[in-house]
């Protein structure tokens, strides 16, 4: 598990939509950031569970759930342009720049359309895209 340290190219802190994480140096495209982690739970468990904001599926047997505030990575928040993806491979999730990340950027990755739909959409979303697109 990576953890916020001064080794690492981020920290959290105050964005648009809450607590957010933030890029501290350059982080190139391809770049390995953070893996998402946490317990993880088989489907029956998720069916009995309520709050469902920190559950990402790895496998249609298990989900981690991502609720533990010593996951960081928990704190990325979703853009509609993000600057990040999550890679679900081997029941992990390793979050990777898919572009250049300056110093000072919120880390972001999309997502998906099911959490989007459930939990963005019928409070609009606030991600810097669209909240940019809403000013003109």
């Amino acid at each position: 598990m990576k953890t916020e340290t001064s080794e690492t190219p981020f920290r959290v802190g105050r964005s648009l939509t809450g607590l957010g994480l933030f890029a501290t140096r350059d982080i190139q495209k391809g770049t390995f950031i953070i893996e998402y982690v946490g317990p993880r739970l088989s489907n029956e468990e998720v069916s009995r569970r309520r709050n469902t904001r920190y559950l990402f599926e790895v496998s249609s047997r298990s989900t981690i759930d991502g609720s533990p505030r010593w996951n960081i990575a928990r704190y990325i928040n979703h853009s509609c342009r993000p600057n990040a993806e999550a890679v679900v491979s081997r029941g992990r999730i390793r979050i990777k720049a898919i572009k250049r990340i300056k110093p000072g950027d919120e880390i972001t990755y999309n997502y998906g359309k099911s959490y989007f739909e459930t939990f963005i959409k019928p409070i609009g979303c606030k991600c810097g895209a669209c909240m940019a697109r809403a000013k003109t």
